[in-house]
């Protein structure tokens, strides 16, 4: 027995959309007592920090419906079914900045919101960038704008609050301690 764990008793799927489903999951606790949890199930996603030779990051500004507001992330999109998330990357990376890039690095996953949700994020590093010619662009509807930052000017962002999503504040707190690694 895992540390901890909920033994599922029954599940009830309320909801099932195009990218997230929502379940109520009657569980038994490690005491023997029953509670509820609300669970979102979502395919996983990637991330890419795209950074240019000069050392900027490749960044787009896009509306989020959900925060009633523009925000600047680094190029993400979720997986595919059975698609592989280095192939989510590449994709994406198209997409949304109309870039290829000859070195991608997996760096690390993490979990968006573990206490509500399954949503396994996949973090990249693209490198080597190259603008593709006849890139398909953005999906029909997804409007971003373009940007290159400085990693400085990044910063300012989030302290400003238009970085204002986890997985491009993990970013560019990365780049930074990467670069502080590299003067010790």
């Amino acid at each position: 027995m895992k540390k901890f764990e909920e033994k599922t008793i029954t599940k009830n799927e309320l909801f099932k959309g195009k990218i997230i489903s929502l379940q109520i999951e009657d569980v038994e606790l490690p005491n023997g007592k029953t509670s509820k949890r609300e669970i979102i199930k979502h395919p996983g996603a990637v991330c890419v920090i795209a950074k240019t030779d000069d050392d900027k990051l490749i960044m787009v500004e896009q509306y989020r419906k959900a925060l009633e507001r523009s925000i600047v992330e680094i190029p993400a999109g979720k997986l595919e079914p059975g698609e592989l998330p280095e192939v989510t990357a590449e994709r994406e990376l198209e997409e949304e900045t109309g870039y290829g890039c000859k070195t991608l690095t997996h760096l690390i996953s993490f979990y968006t919101s573990p206490g509500f949700a399954d949503e396994l994020v996949h973090v990249y590093i693209a490198e080597g960038l190259y603008k593709i010619e006849n890139s398909h662009g953005t999906d029909e509807d997804e409007f971003v704008e373009l940007m290159e930052v400085t990693l400085e000017e990044a910063e300012k962002m989030v302290l400003n609050q238009r970085i204002f999503d986890a997985k491009t504040a993990y970013a560019v707190q990365y780049l930074r301690l990467e670069q502080l690694r590299k003067l010790t």
